[in-house]
């Protein structure tokens, strides 16, 4: 498994090897070039990349993978079309087969609503499916977790609703792409309490390797330079179990000046590494044993630094059992 540290537009992509993956075929210098001067990364699974280009007129979208250097045009929805919004809620799922699935939310530009509308794209062919009903809060489509078969969207925490309201408190809700149900997940009670402070950030991640048969959901929260984690057991009643609350600082990292600490962005990768960025560097923090097994230096000026896990493989950029891969030229 690598990573990519990347920031918002079209600006520089780094590729980066976990512990354990450094003997990994990797991807080329003239590849992370091209995804840095030509294209935005909007997601990854298995070893392919979903990326965008867009213009005044029109949004063009694409799945590369990386290490083969081939490229699938997907053919752009009417939705996408002059609107600079498009990617904030678009994303795509491979499986072990190569079987190919991209779908979008769409909301409703001229009045508020809490329910989006859906479209998928398999077989070579957009369809719409049922409404996916969000609750009252918006939510962050920018960390979708794919588990039992259904997409996973955690709300923001700002505190915009009253007590009374059933939405007041954060929340993660649960579509189903084949039945277009849609179902609310609690988060902990301790991850609830504080979870309007300006501080508070939440985040969902998959736990556990794609061999493991105990895969599930993590909770991160940051609040107050505190990382908590907790992984979800019981999934049909919210049951969550804590396995870290810590202080950044604690943290053993390598800061002239520790109290100064910021985090600009976090993952959970692989059910056990807590990845994380600071002013200036990026962090890979063992949940298990409790240690710092890696960092390197960025040199972001942003804000937030966005990290997309990428794992190289051979995997085909097909639909279906039609290959209409094309070289990238590089």
């Amino acid at each position: 498994m690598s990573i990519d540290a990347t920031r918002w537009c079209n600006l520089p992509v780094e590729f980066h090897p976990l512990p354990g993956e450094e003997s990994s075929s990797g991807v080329s210098k003239n590849v992370v070039r091209y995804f840095s001067k030509s294209i935005k990364i909007l997601c990854s699974s298995n070893g392919l990349v979903l990326c965008s280009v867009a213009s005044e007129n029109d949004v063009k979208i694409f799945i590369i993978n990386p290490v083969t250097k081939s490229c699938l045009p997907i053919p752009t929805h009417e939705h996408l079309q002059n609107n600079s919004l498009y990617d904030d809620k678009i994303g795509f799922v491979c499986d072990s087969d190569s079987n190919i699935m991209i779908y979008q939310f769409i909301d409703n530009l001229d009045e508020w609503c809490s329910d989006f509308d859906c479209k998928v794209y398999k077989e070579g062919v957009w369809k719409a499916r049922e409404r996916f009903s969000t609750g009252g809060r918006n939510l962050r489509f920018d960390m979708p977790v794919h588990h039992k078969g259904v997409i996973h969207v955690i709300s923001d925490c700002s505190p915009y609703l009253t007590r009374n309201n059933p939405y007041f408190r954060p929340y993660i809700m649960s579509y189903n792409f084949e039945d277009g149900n849609s179902r609310l997940l609690r988060v902990p009670k301790e991850a609830r309490k504080g979870s309007h402070d300006k501080s508070c950030k939440m985040g969902i991640f998959k736990w556990g390797k794609v061999t493991d048969s105990d895969q599930s959901i993590c909770l991160v929260r940051l609040r107050k330079k505190v990382f908590t984690v907790w992984v979800l057991t019981k999934y049909e009643t919210s049951l969550w179990r804590r396995i870290l609350k810590i202080r950044v600082r604690a943290m053993g990292l390598l800061e002239n000046d520790s109290s100064q600490i910021t985090v600009k962005s976090f993952i959970v990768l692989n059910g056990q590494l807590l990845v994380f960025a600071t002013q200036n560097k990026v962090y890979v923090y063992c949940l298990r044993d409790k240690r710092i097994h890696r960092f390197w230096n960025h040199e972001s000026e942003f804000n937030f630094l966005r990290f997309t896990p990428f794992k190289d493989t051979l995997c085909k950029c097909e639909i279906g059992t039609k290959n209409v891969s094309l070289p990238i030229h590089l």
